[in-house]
């Protein structure tokens, strides 16, 4: 699969688990609750987003990388999700 590296527009707001399964959602043009496995059968979801709570309201170096449906997804603490 070919796919260019993409962040999505920064949005603190959203919880790091939702932007993922958003992004690549978008990414494959289906819809999230299409996506399977579910995310939290691969990472937990409820730590990904308690790693990045802290970081919401202040600039905070920090990613966090994993393999998901064949991307290698990054979340960054200023709120970017990248797919390679």
């Amino acid at each position: 699969m070919e796919f260019k590296s993409h962040s999505t527009p920064l949005d603190r707001k959203k919880r790091p688990s939702l932007r993922v399964v958003e992004r690549v959602a978008e990414a494959e043009a289906v819809g999230p609750v299409e996506l399977r496995p579910p995310l939290h059968d691969i990472v937990d979801s409820g730590a990904l987003d308690h790693l990045f709570e802290s970081a919401r309201d202040r600039t905070l170096p920090g990613v966090a990388t994993f393999r998901y449906r064949g991307y290698e997804v990054t979340v960054h603490a200023d709120g970017r999700v990248a797919l390679e």
